[in-house]
């Protein structure tokens, strides 16, 4: 069972999903729930059924203090590096938190301070907290929503299924098709190859 809260403050959990994709923003969600709240399937989005996401997902909003969803796209995590793009979608989703927390925990080892609000970094923490679990399932089914929008642009890489992730289908389209400005060109897209010619 997944615990309720690691500091007994006004916590807000987050986590980002889409940060090992070729393609499509990476998006974080930040989520503060009730101390009273408990979802017992609750759980790392990665570890859910998409129908289950689903459900989760209206019960974490419908039950939040507060949550927030953040996208930053392909152009600045070529810019500013897929870690850095993914705290600074953190940072936007605790920013537009319409309750300020008192406490942050983030999913992973890497953070960078916000507002000199204390955190912790918890490996594995959306395994182990509701909120920051909460989190990873607004964030995976918020990113997935966006690709499939995204899909429909660019029907041909199939991104309603793969999500932008790199599977060899994907990977197949980019050889045979080319990128398309949904492309993180940063990231070694083909194995082959390290970069594009423009």
């Amino acid at each position: 069972m997944l615990s309720v809260s690691f500091s007994g403050l006004v916590e807000a959990g987050t986590d980002e999903a889409g940060r090992g994709c070729l393609a499509g923003p990476v998006t974080a969600a930040a989520v503060i729930l009730p101390s009273h709240f408990h979802q017992q399937d609750l759980n790392d989005s990665k570890q859910l059924s998409s129908s289950l996401r689903s459900r989760l997902k209206e019960i974490i909003e419908s039950s939040a203090i507060a949550y927030a969803i953040s996208h930053v796209e392909p152009e600045k995590i070529d810019r500013y590096n897929i870690l850095n793009a993914s705290i600074m979608a953190m940072h936007q989703a605790l920013e537009d938190l319409h309750t300020q927390p008192e406490f942050i925990i983030v999913d992973g080892n890497r953070f960078k301070s916000f507002k000199e609000i204390p955190f912790e970094c918890i490996i594995k923490g959306d395994s182990k907290f509701q909120n920051i679990a909460a989190a990873s399932v607004l964030a995976k089914t918020y990113r997935d929503a966006y690709m499939e929008r995204l899909h429909e642009e660019f029907p041909l890489f199939n991104w309603k299924k793969n999500k932008g992730y790199p599977t060899s289908e994907h990977r197949d389209a980019i050889r045979k098709y080319g990128i398309t400005p949904y492309h993180r060109k940063s990231f070694r897209l083909l194995p082959e190859q390290l970069e594009f010619d423009f």
